[in-house]
């Protein structure tokens, strides 16, 4: 008897161990996306000055979009946490759209070489956080099934493990991509 209840008990242990270990390991997965997009948004962050430069020579009376654009960037230098990070993206988003329907109306400008330089940079980081967003956004639903599920959800409380939030936009203007034409 006594000896069926220490095997009871290691199994328990073992099995604890186990999900605990899945958890830490779909956990740090999220982590790593997240470093990936950040990647990316930084990228696309940097790419802002050489913008608004290149843009400022041709349309000096845009100021309010200028800082708009530059307010965007700054409020992404200075995130403190991941919701921050998002929020910060999704205000540069519509800055640049802004910014990039500015070119419609200058026509030396959609033909000057350093602008469709950075349209051209600027889409390729797109298109890199799109997919970083996906890949994030699917790694976040496999942790957070692991953490919600029975009966690994039971050692997700013990141990404090919390649902994390998917990388989404808030509104439909957001949910456009930047119109970059050439």
């Amino acid at each position: 008897m006594f000896i069926a209840i220490i095997a009871i008990l290691v199994l328990l242990v073992v099995y604890v161990a186990s999900i605990y270990n899945k958890l830490v390991k779909e956990r740090n997965k999220v982590k790593d996306q997240w470093s990936q997009i950040d990647v990316q948004l930084k990228r696309r962050v940097d790419l802002i000055p050489n913008l608004v430069e290149t843009v400022k020579g041709y349309a000096k009376h845009e100021k309010n979009t200028f800082k708009e654009v530059i307010e965007a960037r700054n409020k992404f230098n200075t995130a403190g946490s991941v919701q921050d990070e998002i929020d910060a993206n999704n205000q540069i988003t519509q800055a640049l759209n802004k910014l990039f329907a500015l070119s419609e109306s200058y026509p030396e400008l959609k033909a000057n070489e350093n602008f469709l330089s950075l349209q051209s940079d600027l889409k390729e980081v797109e298109e890199k956080i799109s997919y970083a967003r996906q890949f994030y956004n699917d790694t976040v639903l496999s942790y957070n099934n692991v953490v919600e599920l029975f009966p690994s959800n039971i050692i997700a409380n013990m141990f404090g493990f919390k649902i994390m939030e998917f990388f989404k936009l808030d509104s439909e203007e957001e949910r456009k991509a930047p119109k970059v034409e050439f």
